[in-house]
C-alpha cells in the first residue's frame, strides 16, 4: 500500500494542464533565445565581444526559460531578460545593407545597363577565366545586345548540396549566337563563404550577376564539380523581351539600393518566379520554390519546359557535365557543346 494519498484525478488533470502551459510559455522564449544566440554569431565579429553578448543574453534568458517551466516567480529574471531583448532587437535593426564592403572578386562589380530602343549596353558583364575554384582570372567586360535579336531562354539547374537544393539560373540566347547568363547570388566579402543558415540573419547582401555562359555555366561543371542540367524554356519572343528587361530593372533596383540576401524569401530561385510573374500572372506557389533542386519539375508541370517529353527524359537529356568537360578538352564552342542533344521549343518565329 502507497504511503501517500493518491492526488484525485481532476487535480492530476489540473497539474498536467498546467505544466502544459508553462512549456506552451516557455517554447517561444527559447525559440527568442536561439534566434539571437545565431544572429550574435553572424553578425559580431569580435571574439572578445561575441562571448561576453552569448554570456548575457543565453544566461538571462535560460534564467526566465528555468523560472517558466519550475512555476517560480518570474518578475526579476523576466525582467532582465526583457532589458537585454530591447538591446537585442535595438542592435538588430541597426544592421543595414551596404555596397561599401571589401568584396570577393566574382562579386566585386554590379551590373549597370543602358537601353536606347533595340540596343542595350551592359557593363561589368562578368567573364572570369576558371582554372579551379580558387584559380581564375578576374575579367569585367562590356557587352552589346539587340533585345530584337533574343530568341531563347534556357533554365540552368546547378546542385551543390545535394538532390533537393540546386542554384538556378537563367540562360538567353541571341540570333547573333550571344548568350548571357542572369543569376542572383551572395554578395559575399572577400573572407567569406556562402552559408545558408547566415542567410537568414542579414549575413550577405545580393547582387545580379549577368556573366558568360563559359563563366558561370562552366566554374560549376568543371571546376566545382557540380551537376549541372539545362532545360530550354518555351518562352515567346515578347515575353522574352519582358523577361529580360525585368533581370535588367531588378538588376538596377539593386544597385542603386542594397538589400540583404535571405535564404527562405529572396534567393536565386525566388528572384526567378517573381520575374516569371511579370509574364505569367497566375503563377502558383509551391513547395519546389524552397527546394530549388526540383524547381525544373515545377517548370515542367506549368509547361514551361519542351512538350513531347517525360520529365525524366528531359532531365536525363539535360545533363551537359560531361559535354562540358569534353569542350574543355577538345576546345569546341562551350555553349553549343552543352547544348548537344538537349530538346528545343518550337517557337512562333520559327514558322516564319
Amino acid at each position: 500500500m502507497s504511503r501517500f494519498p493518491k492526488m484525485p484525478q481532476r487535480e492530476q488533470s489540473h497539474c498536467r494542464l498546467r505544466r502544459l502551459g508553462r512549456v506552451l510559455v516557455a517554447l517561444p522564449v527559447l525559440a527568442f533565445i536561439v534566434w539571437g544566440a545565431f544572429a550574435l554569431h553572424f553578425q559580431v565579429a569580435q571574439p572578445a565581444v561575441l562571448f561576453l553578448a552569448l554570456m548575457v543574453w543565453i544566461t538571462t534568458g535560460g534564467a526566465l526559460v528555468v523560472a517558466i517551466l519550475c512555476g517560480s516567480h518570474t518578475r526579476g529574471c523576466g525582467a532582465a531578460f526583457g532589458l537585454a531583448a530591447i538591446f537585442m532587437l535595438a542592435w538588430w535593426f541597426t544592421i543595414k545593407p551596404s555596397h561599401h564592403r571589401d568584396w570577393a572578386d566574382d562579386v566585386a562589380h554590379m551590373l549597370e545597363s543602358e537601353i536606347d530602343g533595340n540596343n542595350v549596353t551592359l557593363r561589368n558583364v562578368r567573364n572570369f577565366e576558371w582554372r579551379s575554384e580558387t584559380d581564375y582570372t578576374p575579367r569585367w567586360i562590356t557587352r552589346k545586345y539587340r533585345l530584337d535579336q533574343l530568341e531563347s531562354a534556357d533554365l540552368v539547374l546547378s546542385y551543390w548540396m545535394g538532390p533537393h537544393i540546386a542554384h538556378t539560373l537563367v540562360s538567353f540566347g541571341f540570333s547573333d549566337g550571344q548568350r548571357l547568363v542572369f543569376s542572383l547570388e551572395i554578395r559575399k566579402e572577400r573572407h567569406e563563404s556562402f552559408s545558408a543558415v547566415g542567410g537568414f540573419f542579414r549575413k550577405f547582401e545580393q547582387v545580379i550577376i549577368a556573366a558568360e555562359e563559359r563563366d558561370i555555366i562552366r566554374t560549376r561543371s568543371n571546376a566545382r564539380g557540380e551537376d549541372v542540367f539545362l532545360y530550354n524554356l518555351r518562352i515567346p519572343p515578347p515575353e522574352l523581351r519582358t523577361l529580360f528587361l525585368a533581370y535588367l530593372k531588378e538588376a538596377e533596383v539593386l544597385r542603386q539600393e542594397p538589400t540583404f540576401y535571405n535564404t527562405l524569401t529572396s534567393n536565386c530561385t525566388t528572384v526567378i518566379y517573381d520575374l516569371a510573374k511579370q509574364i505569367a500572372p497566375g503563377l502558383p506557389l509551391d513547395y519546389r520554390l524552397l527546394l530549388s533542386g526540383h524547381f525544373a519539375e515545377y517548370a515542367y508541370d506549368r509547361n514551361a519546359l519542351v512538350q513531347g517529353y517525360e520529365y525524366q527524359r528531359l532531365q536525363t537529356l539535360g545533363h551537359i557535365n560531361a559535354r562540358a568537360q569534353k569542350a574543355d578538352a577538345t576546345g569546341i564552342n562551350f555553349s553549343q557543346a552543352i547544348r548537344e542533344g538537349v530538346p528545343q521549343a518550337v517557337r512562333d518565329s520559327d514558322h516564319d
